[in-house]
């Protein structure tokens, strides 16, 4: 005789499965942090923010931004890619807040989303460190991947990693999170997890579920919220008032920002403050640019001749110099002279190409020979008699 069981299977009806119970919500994990640790300032300059940017801000107060920062799966903007933790900083009355979203498994993406959806529309400005390039496409692509795309809000963003670079690059070389944290803010990280390992650590808790794999990157998360805000009144600050910055370098990159917005005074006095020891030579070449555009051809002068005078620039100044005499202050044999000696200077530079200046020099001598001979260039032009 047959069991129930065996009848069940006889007609097609198997045990039913265990299902994993849908998931209510991310984790979310907050922590605080006093206002005394911070000194960006209650409002914030939207004239700063543009010179800092090159795009157009309007003032807003520093409750008005939200910090973001994500850690992924991968670094490509692949399918298979995904921000796994997303972490929201915030200023309030009270203090600093810097509040993470965790998805502990991927049917908790559509959570993660509608919270970060929600942070970025309580606030009117967007704060990142090379989010134009990475977390912003990637969440937006996230948010299309869950047919969510019409709940992700726009919003103006101040991407911290080229105005670091413009302002640093030159002394430091490189520019990551942690390395302006310690070269600029002097501050170090203890037992900081790399970047690198960070998939790896994820994957591992997803087939674990051991949340102690974790607890390092959400650390991580967390530091480099904090720290975008110390950047981000670090560089308003240095924007402001260009020559609290110390090292000279840092000085004539701000001074470089200035003449790309159009500031050339602004832009000098930056200069002025560089011209020592390493960056000398650049900063009184770009000074003289400024002056050269604005058509004070008198104020260049000034600029190339002390460059010559101090061995400055190799061959550049001397050929600067041999322009101005020929085509502004109308002087050929000091045009010559220049330009001879900028051959002179650039035959002991190898693979130096010196057939522009070969060219210039045999224009010139040109030019001087019919200067020197003023009734052929009369005969010339006389009409021939009939």
């Amino acid at each position: 005789m047959l069991s129930l069981r065996d009848k069940l299977k006889a007609v097609g009806v198997s045990k039913p499965k265990e299902t994993k119970p849908a998931p209510k919500d991310c984790m979310v994990k907050e922590v605080s942090f006093p206002l005394s640790h911070f000194t960006l300032p209650p409002l914030l300059s939207g004239a700063c923010l543009e010179e800092m940017q090159g795009l157009p801000y309007t003032d807003f107060r520093r409750e008005d931004i939200c910090f973001l920062d994500t850690e992924t799966t991968g670094l490509s903007h692949g399918a298979g890619t995904v921000a796994f933790l997303v972490g929201i900083g915030f200023f309030d009355e009270t203090g600093f807040t810097v509040r993470q979203y965790l998805m502990r498994d991927y049917d908790e993406e559509a959570f993660l989303l509608a919270h970060v959806a929600e942070e970025m529309q309580k606030r009117q400005v967007l704060c990142t460190f090379n989010g134009a390039t990475f977390d912003l496409p990637l969440l937006e692509a996230r948010f299309t991947m869950q047919r969510m795309r019409d709940t992700y809000p726009k919003r103006p963003h101040v991407d911290l990693l080229p105005t670091s670079r413009r302002v640093w690059k030159l002394r430091l070389k490189k520019c990551n999170l942690t390395g302006l944290e310690e070269a600029v803010l002097g501050l170090a990280r203890e037992n900081d997890l790399p970047g690198a390992l960070v998939p790896e650590r994820y994957f591992s808790f997803l087939k674990t579920g051991d949340f102690s794999l974790l607890t390092d990157i959400l650390d991580h998360n967390a530091q480099d919220i904090v720290s975008l805000a110390h950047i981000l009144d670090r560089l308003m600050r240095l924007h402001d008032t260009p020559l609290l910055a110390q090292a000279p370098e840092d000085v004539f990159s701000l001074g470089r920002v200035y003449e790309k917005r159009g500031k050339n005074e602004k832009a000098r006095v930056c200069y002025r403050a560089a011209d020592q020891g390493s960056v000398s030579i650049l900063a009184r070449g770009r000074m003289a640019e400024t002056f050269r555009r604005e058509g004070d051809w008198e104020a260049a002068a000034r600029v190339y001749t002390r460059m010559i005078l101090d061995h400055q620039g190799g061959p550049g100044p001397l050929v600067a110099m041999a322009k101005i005499c020929e085509h502004k202050k109308r002087d050929i044999p000091a045009a010559i002279e220049y330009t001879r000696k900028a051959i002179i200077l650039a035959s002991d530079q190898p693979d130096a190409d010196m057939t522009p200046l070969q060219k210039r020099l045999e224009r010139l001598l040109l030019k001087a020979r019919k200067d020197e001979r003023p009734w052929e260039s009369w005969m010339d032009s006389k009409p021939a008699k009939r």
